[in-house]
């Protein structure tokens, strides 16, 4: 999911527009990947090296994160989707943690796993095991 600030900006449009068009297509991703029955699905969002950027876009960020999920926890569930999230997600605010656990644990039943917020990971970092 990277380059959406970039999008934005050659658009002529705020950074943050572009991150809004970015979870519009993460919507649609989904979305195909459930018609292709597509089991699994991993998304990188939100690096380690994003908590650079200006406060102003990290805290946008943030509350994009938070509207997105509350308001489309019901239509994962709907079309059977699984969240899960890997990374360091203590180091979001303690809204987006609650707003994602919450998420989580009512898609927990659902098929379909969506690992899309692999949150504050770091851009080439070696996986270790389980995880």
């Amino acid at each position: 999911m990277d380059g959406n600030g970039r999008w934005a900006k050659g658009r002529g449009l705020p950074r943050i527009k572009g991150h809004e068009a970015g979870a519009q297509a993460v919507r649609e991703c989904v979305e195909g990947c459930g018609e292709l029955k597509v089991e699994y699905l991993t998304l990188y969002a939100f690096s380690a090296e994003n908590w650079q950027r200006p406060k102003s876009e990290v805290i946008a960020l943030m509350r994009l994160l938070d509207k997105f999920l509350k308001e489309k926890t019901p239509e994962l569930i709907e079309k059977n989707v699984r969240l899960q999230a890997i990374g360091r997600l203590t180091d979001l605010p303690a809204s987006s943690q609650q707003q994602l656990h919450k998420t989580i644990e009512q898609t927990a039943h659902s098929c379909f796993k969506l690992r899309r917020p692999a949150r504050n990971h770091r851009r080439h970092q070696k996986s270790s095991a389980g995880g």
